[in-house]
């Protein structure tokens, strides 16, 4: 064992402060990014996102101003401030004429309101929807229920889904009641009690433990009758396969019966919750525009709501005595060019891939989701010289607006479905097909998995039965026996 010093080269690739930037900005999203410019309009002193000012370098839709060097720029703008500095200081504000012009004002005029109903209900001046367990916390309030019955029920709304189904991770049904009757202070089968009255809130089969008893909640509240009744009870998975033989042999009813209870237990809500589900919508803005002038397509940035960055000469006249100050500035100046050049070269990016992919896919634009070819990134990043992760950031979470509608750009790459003498088709192709043929059957006689197979082979479109399976579910479609209807 001994310590001693060896000279070794290697070499390493070093991501310096300005590179990691860049990569950050490439493969965010456009809200992503204003949030982003938001934040360091409110950090760099020397960024201004405004168009106005002469002596300012100006970089307005990603176009920036180049200089020799930046000391020099600094230095030149520094002595032209200063001296202006210098004369604003001569001129001194007259306060007092100030406040005698302010006094003799005329006072502002008020808003005069006019007859009540006039003015707005208290429907459309909310600006946030009411919850489901704020809801149902006002019907607990405005109920004749003792204190520990309200703490029972508090206990209840914090544990309810988004549908409003009573369940808690990792205790069965059966157990949340006593558990909660016992952390209450009240007695199980009085917490029963005020379990079902609950359940009778608006709307009616919320806080049940299961779908099964939400609907025999909702079927006894409307006073549906027995046989409904029954096939809730106790055939509710027969009825979910759709076996309806089975169920009125077990009943001993005619099958057109069955049919009839089916449509009524159909109508029933199986997430009692669900208007007034919380999820705020959702947005999307594009990042680029694909027009159609004559029979060319031209991409065109969307630059709408984006702050038009500038770097700013105020502050450096303000601090150009101080040294420490000048060295500050000179930190913060480097900073904003370096985020106005790397925004302007993911804008250019952007349009560049975007480009290539409505040349490589021009019979999509010009036909139609049945004619997209085919493509990987790697087709891509070979047409515009860049590495295949570069154009994977570029398109997550970027959305093109074409005439075709709206498309994230991740929709265009497809992998490849071969066919007899013909071009290889798009995987996406192949989905619109099978959504298309689902869609042109005859409800009483769905096709099966196999038939759809059958039907995309006479196309000349050769893919395996789970191939069809999967694409149906990815579609959203169900299986053959849950799509058939009986009436």
């Amino acid at each position: 064992m001994e310590i001693k010093q060896q000279l070794r080269l290697s070499q390493q690739l070093v991501m310096t402060p300005q590179l990691q930037q860049a990569i950050k900005l490439l493969q965010m999203s456009r809200m992503e990014l204003a949030e982003l410019v938001q934040e360091e309009l409110l950090e760099n002193p020397v960024l201004e996102d405004t168009l106005e000012g002469g002596d300012a370098r100006e970089v307005a839709s990603g176009t920036v101003d180049e200089s020799p060097t930046i000391d020099k720029q600094i230095e030149r703008d520094d002595k032209q401030l200063t001296d202006s500095a210098d004369k604003d200081k001569k001129e001194d504000i007259d306060w007092e004429r100030y406040l005698e012009n302010h006094a003799l004002q005329q006072p502002m005029p008020t808003f005069r309101r006019g007859r009540d109903e006039d003015m707005p209900g208290v429907d459309q001046t909310l600006s946030v929807g009411e919850d489901l367990v704020d809801h149902l916390a006002w019907q607990l309030r405005m109920g004749e229920f003792m204190e520990d019955e309200q703490k029972f029920g508090a206990l209840v709304l914090a544990q309810l889904d988004a549908h409003g189904f009573l369940k808690m991770d990792g205790t069965p049904a059966e157990e949340i009641v006593p558990r909660f009757a016992a952390e209450a202070g009240l007695h199980p089968e009085d917490a029963e009690e005020v379990l079902k009255m609950m359940q009778q809130f608006d709307p009616v089969g919320c806080c049940a433990r299961s779908l099964q008893e939400s609907l025999l909640i909702q079927a006894e509240s409307f006073g549906m009758d027995e046989l409904v009744m029954r096939v809730l009870q106790d055939h509710i998975p027969d009825l979910e396969k759709r076996n309806y033989n089975k169920i009125a042999k077990a009943l001993d009813v005619p099958v057109e019966e069955v049919y009839d209870i089916a449509q009524v237990i159909g109508d029933l809500e199986p997430r009692p919750g669900r208007n007034y589900a919380s999820e705020e919508p959702r947005y999307i803005t594009p990042d680029v525009y694909v027009h159609r002038v004559g029979d060319e397509y031209y991409v065109v940035a969307n630059d709408d709501g984006m702050p038009k960055l500038k770097i700013s000469g105020f502050y450096r006249a303000a601090m150009a005595d101080d040294p420490k100050a000048k060295e500050y500035i000179q930190t913060k100046l480097r900073s904003a060019q370096w985020l106005i050049r790397s925004i302007d070269q993911r804008r250019k990016t952007i349009i560049k891939v975007t480009e290539c992919i409505v040349e490589k896919q021009r019979d999509f634009f010009d036909k139609g989701i049945e004619f997209l070819k085919p493509m990987i990134l790697r087709d891509i990043a070979e047409a515009v010289e860049m590495h295949e992760s570069t154009i994977s950031r570029v398109t997550s979470n970027k959305y093109v607006h074409t005439p075709r509608g709206l498309f994230e750009l991740k929709f265009f790459f497809n992998s490849a479905i071969r066919r007899d003498n013909k071009e290889d088709i798009a995987s996406e192709s192949v989905k619109q097909a099978i959504k298309k043929i689902v869609a042109a059957e005859d409800p009483q006689s769905p096709h099966s998995d196999q038939k759809i197979v059958e039907i995309l082979r006479d196309r000349d479109i050769r893919i395996a039965r789970r191939t069809v399976a999967k694409y149906r579910e990815m579609l959203g479609i169900l299986s053959s026996t849950k799509r058939k209807k009986y009436f």
